[in-house]
């Protein structure tokens, strides 16, 4: 026992006695040929709202919900930084940088300057958010990216070299081709690809890829990209934040638990492991993950441990570096690289757990976006036309608020419900002072400001109606028996002569309508129904906090026509006697009713519904000659519980559990109201579903307006809504969906072209995300289906196509929000289930033929006319007033085949101006071909004096982009890849822009 004693005081005495001595850690290991490169990326992902807003994510506020400060990140960023000049770190969302910057001192700015100018922070993927890649618009995509981009560039001159895509839940072919390679990036990473796709590409050491995702565009739009062996985080075990669990290096000999060796052989073991899954001898470790270097010394000084012991282990190097370092490091490697093509949709994380419920939920927010961004279109155009205000309302806060509503847990419907509403918040701030630049815009332009250049103040008050949708208009909702006429401002926000039919509610029957020239415009009554009316009465208190207290009775429609970038007028006053009412029909459900077929139409498409049933049976149009037999139909899934596996469908997953067909149980089959310019076919399918469907007089296709909600939950289950179109085409498994509203991909159900899919989900697994249309087609026909916002579709049978419009749901589904995906609304604190109000519209056309509609009524459906109004007293509007306008040349009209996404005046007073070619290689056999656009007569009253080709973000000239360009070897080529047309140079005396198909070309341009 004395001996053991004597023994335990030698071993305590040699460890007090062991020198204890400073560690400088030797943090400058660079890239070492012929070993294993390990690349410590540190990062933070910051969620630009999710469990928490956007500004309770920056303050670090609400921290019972989730402890996260952003703020805190980039305070303990900076300083971390300056204590070695060898660490690095990237950082990623603009909309907390941006806020950051402008809390910061000069002097704090001036360091986070030479800490960006010597490479040790590097801002990438550059955008205001890290956006979806399933749910939000192209349109969107870009605005959201520039804007970002540009700040970055004017307050760093810096572009941003790499696309940072981790989080988002699948990704889409436009992402590749369009928001990373024509951006200007060299590379792209993300982390979320299908649990199948994933084991093969281990496999195969087929993680990375040369992606070549436009058929149109080709090698000339690749991209090298990069999908993580796991997920955005760090290896098991290498976790750092303050008390996170994962075993630090201890490298105190003094101390016990010292653990160096074992520390660099797991360390050399997780390289090792990744290196054999992966080609070159370069890894890449994502050291970080969500709302992590809340304290970065925890992190740095770990790594600071592991690259010093680690190389003098010497068995692989680890070095700081930035996914810059890194590509640059593989593309030095000179290796040929597997192709990639199409798009990574949809995702499963694991058996059963399919993310397509995303691509529909919150689908009264995705609407709310796309109508926003469609406005956001309109009113910069006509910020533009009087010129921007250099105080006062500008459309820059609804900038910011769609920036935020792209953001992969804002759009997407996965963040909880208060984060949501603070989306709509901000979307709806936005708008009311965007609003307030259009109304002053056509104030000016009315008033011919922008003929005399005289300034403001301007007397004519515009006002619009936001809620249209649900009948309530007050602008239009006045009384014109007192002879004041109500004055319509029609304006067109695309590149084409356009007609539609306008619809507004109003009081007097005794109305009529005439164009700015006196001329009578045709024009139709249709009775408002009781659905629509409790609708609006509902809402208007649930929005506004307020209703009136009758609500009108009719909703007038005209015929409205209105040149490109240009408005008509309107005017309706009070007439002798009642405006052309509609004729209505009511058929019956009894047995002693023996009705015929019933068409519908008054143009060359007509409906044929069953007398006897009511539902739909046939699509008929005279022009072209289709007569297809077709049924359209409502169900519902049932929502997976989760109870036999612990996977529910939720916000994010789509899971079934059996379905219901709903059959209309009503006694009166069907409405049908007949006019002059639009039939309309009321249907009251249940309790809880109201269906109108329109055929115009000159609109060759249907459309079809529902009313979803409140979705009754009191049985205990979940229910997915869904609407099945029937047709007898053989499509054989084929179907083509949207990406991002851009092109057109083949689907075939139950399949995978880079791996065997294993079927375990053979609904939800067939799912994908739909932002402008669906279509299915054989040797004969051609049946095509456009959306107004974005929701999840497929072809589950042949013949049938389906879209989700609605879902509510009992359960969470175990990804994070903890929240059951149940929308409410309340009135006076009493809830009910969210009603949602949309549309889609239907064409059938002969093979080959339905692009043309697709793309030209899918540009319309974006930006439908915008309306304003004003009153006025007595018939003088003409006289006294601009009528008509044109932003463009009157004689001139952009190609059908092109469109205007962006025009836009710059805070330096240049403008920005994007054409896009709405067409892929092969589409269309007129449109599919290199088209023009004469900018002089774009611009007809100013004189262009330089103009610019920039990439797609406008943060650099496109010329220098393509000489920096990295070209990247593919498996299997030759390296002579074939040629890509692409639109020439712009002559500056000609100034006309060439588009190829599927191309978008970016312009600032300098006026004098």
């Amino acid at each position: 026992m004395a001996t053991q004693f004597r023994l335990i005081l030698l071993f305590l005495f040699g460890i007090c006695c062991v020198e204890s001595k400073y560690i400088k850690y030797n943090t400058t290991a660079g890239i070492v040929p012929g070993k294993i490169n390990v690349h410590l990326v540190a990062h933070s992902h910051d969620d630009v709202g999710w469990l928490k807003t956007v500004d309770q994510y920056y303050v670090g506020s609400n921290n019972s919900i989730q402890g996260a400060c952003v703020q805190n990140v980039l305070d303990s960023i900076v300083p971390a930084l300056l204590a070695d000049k060898n660490r690095k770190f990237i950082y990623v969302e603009q909309a907390f940088f941006q806020r950051w910057w402008t809390d910061q001192s000069e002097e704090v700015q001036d360091t986070m300057k030479q800490l960006i100018k010597s490479g040790q922070l590097e801002l990438i993927n550059g955008g205001m958010c890290m956006h979806d890649e399933a749910a939000p618009h192209y349109i969107d995509m870009i605005d959201q990216t520039t804007l970002g981009h540009r700040f970055i560039k004017e307050e760093f001159n810096l572009t941003p070299r790499i696309g940072w895509q981790i989080d988002p839940f699948g990704h889409s072919a436009v992402q590749a081709y369009l928001l990373s390679a024509e951006v200007g990036f060299d590379s792209l990473f993300f982390a979320r690809i299908d649990y199948q796709d994933r084991a093969k590409r281990k496999d195969e050491k087929s993680l990375e890829v040369v992606w070549r995702a436009s058929k149109s565009l080709g090698s000339s739009a690749q991209i090298f990209a990069g999908a993580f062996p796991e997920n955005y985080e760090p290896p098991s075990n290498f976790y750092y934040e303050v008390n996170d669990d994962s075993p630090i290096i201890q490298d105190n000999m003094n101390l016990f638990d010292y653990n160096v060796p074992e520390r660099v052989n797991e360390f050399v073991a997780a390289a090792v492991a990744q290196a054999n899954i992966t080609r070159t001898n370069h890894v890449m470790w994502t050291m970080g993950t969500d709302f992590k270097y809340q304290y970065a010394h925890t992190w740095f000084r770990a790594m600071d441990k592991f690259i010093h012991y680690v190389n003098q282990d010497g068995r692989v190097n680890a070095l700081y570096s930035t996914p810059s370092i890194y590509t640059d490091a593989k593309h030095a490697a000179n290796e040929a690289w597997p192709l990639k093509t199409d798009d990574y949709f949809p995702y499963a994380d694991r058996v059963n757990a399919y993310w397509t419920g995303y691509f529909t939920s919150r689908p009264g927010l995705k609407g709310y976006v796309r109508t926003m961004s469609a406005y956001y279109l309109a009113a910069r155009q006509l910020e533009f036309f009087k010129g921007k205000n250099k105080a006062g309302a500008t459309t820059d806060s609804l900038a910011d608020a769609l920036a935020l509503a792209q953001h992969h847990d804002a759009i997407s419907g996965t963040s909880k419900q208060h984060v949501a509403s603070d989306y709509a918040k901000r979307l709806s701030i936005g708008y009311k002072e965007a609003e307030e630049v259009v109304s002053a815009s056509f104030a000016c332009i009315a008033e011919s400001c922008l003929k005399t250049g005289r300034p403001n103040p301007v007397v004519t008050k515009f006002q619009q109606c936001p809620l249209l949708n649900i009948s309530y208009c007050p602008p239009s909702e006045v009384d014109l028996s007192t002879r004041k006429n109500l004055v319509v401002v029609v304006y067109n926000p695309l590149g084409w002569k356009r007609e539609d039919v306008i619809r507004i509610p109003v009081y007097n029957e005794k109305v009529t309508v005439k164009d700015s020239e006196g001329k009578e415009v045709e024009s139709q009554l249709l009775p408002i129904q009781d659905a629509y009316k409790t609708l609006r009465n509902y809402y208007s208190v649930a929005y506004l906090g307020k209703s009136k207290k009758e609500a009108p009775n009719y909703w007038l429609a005209f015929s409205a026509s209105a040149p490109p970038l240009g408005y008509n007028t309107y005017i309706i006053s009070s007439a002798k006697q009642s405006a052309v009412s509609s004729e209505i029909k009511s058929f019956y459900n009894s047995e002693t009713a023996k009705n015929d077929k019933i068409e519908v139409g008054p143009g060359n498409v007509k409906l044929v519904y069953s007398g006897n049933e009511g539902n739909l049976i046939q699509y008929i149009n005279s022009r072209s000659k289709v007569e297809q037999s077709v049924e359209q139909s409502y169900s519902y899934y049932y929502s997976d519980n989760g109870s036999a596996d612990l996977q529910a469908s939720g916000a994010y997953i789509f899971r079934p559990n059996g379905s219901h067909p709903i059959d209309p149980q009503q006694q009166v089959l069907l409405n049908v109201l007949r006019g002059p310019l639009v039939d309309e076919v009321h249907q009251r399918i249940n309790s809880w579903i109201y269906q109108v469907t329109r055929l115009y007089k000159g609109k060759d296709h249907a459309e079809f307006e529902f009313t979803i909600g409140p979705i009754p939950m009191d049985d205990g289950i979940g229910k997915e809504v869904v609407t099945q179109i029937k047709a007898t085409i053989q499509n054989k498994k084929k179907f083509y969906t949207d990406s991002s509203g851009r092109d057109f991909i083949e689907r075939i159900r139950d399949y995978r072209k880079d791996w065997k899919l294993e079927v375990n989900q053979p609904i939800a697994g067939n799912y994908y995300p739909i932002n402008l249309g669906i279509y299915m087609k054989d040797n004969d026909t051609e049946l095509s289906v456009l959306v107004d916002r974005s929701v999840g579709g497929s072809s589950i049978k042949d013949g049938e196509l389906e879209l989700m419009l609605h879902r509510r749901l009992h359960e969470d589904d175990s990804r994070g929000v903890a929240e059951a995906l149940n929308e409410t609304v309340c009135v006076f604190d009493e809830c009910t289930g969210l009603t949602v109000l949309g549309k889609y519209y239907l064409r059938i056309d002969p093979s080959g033929e339905g692009a043309k509609w697709r793309r030209s009524y899918g540009q319309e459906i974006y930006s439908p006319f915008l309306l304003a109004f004003t009153e006025q007293d007595g018939d003088n509007w003409a006289s006294s007033h601009v009528a008509s306008f044109s932003g463009m040349d009157p004689s001139y009209v952009l190609p059908d085949n092109v469109a205007m996404l962006t025009l836009q005046e710059l805070d330096d007073g240049k403008v920005l101006l994007r054409l896009a070619h709405l067409y892929e290689i092969g589409e269309d056999k007129d449109l599919s071909v290199m088209s023009s656009v004469e900018l002089k007569k774009v611009f007809p009253n100013k004189k262009i004096n330089k103009v610019t080709e920039t990439n797609l973000s406008a943060n650099q000239e496109r010329a220098e982009m393509e000489k920096k360009r990295l070209v990247w070897k593919v498996e299997g080529s030759s390296g002579e890849e074939a040629k890509v047309v692409r639109g020439g140079a712009v002559d500056p005396t000609a100034l006309v822009v060439e588009l190829a198909p599927m191309e978008i070309r970016t312009f600032v341009i300098d006026f004098n």
